[in-house]
């Protein structure tokens, strides 16, 4: 479902980062672990076809990443994979409900407000779903971001450190909600973290 093949990534004047093969078959849970610098969000956005390799591919089903066009790859990217980034991008305009709607719209799936207040109350964030995301904490636009990247049902879920700003509650709600959300899709679930907590949950791991 998620391969990679002799990757690497050379950011300018930087070295170039070479990473392991990847081989994640449907409905699998890896822990991608690895210290800051070690080139963790690289590979994440590569994965995600957000960064272009300098060498190697990503193939995600029969897909592969760096064949398709720009347009391509952004109704791609809506439609199979859900993404949660270390820091959370929203449009600051827009409520949380509204934030939620535009990634359904944009995945190009129904726009379904059942399925958002589902997802921020199992968060423990359904009361904020009118609430603008600038008045969010750290903590509850991470979970909000959360909820945005599961909202189109993705056959890929990648993560970047999705609990490094939650206590010991909130990470064991947000890694079951991951875990229970890709199981019911049959979707390949990736955690790229450095929080040492979640080692013992993952039987698959790749370090870097």
């Amino acid at each position: 479902m998620l391969q990679t093949e002799k990757l690497s990534f050379s950011y300018t004047g930087a070295t170039t980062l070479t990473f392991p093969n990847i081989d994640c078959q449907k409905g699998e849970h890896w822990l991608l672990l690895g210290q800051s610098g070690s080139g963790k969000t690289t590979l994440l956005h590569l994965l995600g076809g957000l960064l272009s390799p300098t060498a190697g591919s990503v193939k995600v089903g029969d897909t592969s990443l760096e064949k398709l066009s720009a347009a391509q790859l952004d109704k791609f990217r809506g439609k199979h994979i859900g993404i949660i980034f270390q820091k959370a991008h929203f449009v600051r305009a827009l409520t949380v409900e509204e934030n939620l709607k535009l990634a359904q719209q944009l995945g190009g799936s129904p726009i379904s407000t059942d399925r958002i207040k589902e997802l921020l109350d199992r968060l423990n964030v359904g009361h904020k779903l009118h609430a603008k995301t600038t008045d969010l904490s750290q903590g509850e636009q991470q979970r909000v971001a959360i909820a945005r990247a599961l909202v189109n049902q993705p056959t890929i879920i990648l993560a970047d450190e999705p609990t490094s700003a939650l206590d010991d509650t909130n990470c064991e709600e947000v890694i079951q909600l991951l875990e229970e959300q890709a199981a019911a899709v049959g979707a390949t679930l990736l955690v790229v973290t450095h929080d040492g907590r979640l080692k013992e949950r993952f039987e698959k791991q790749i370090v870097l």
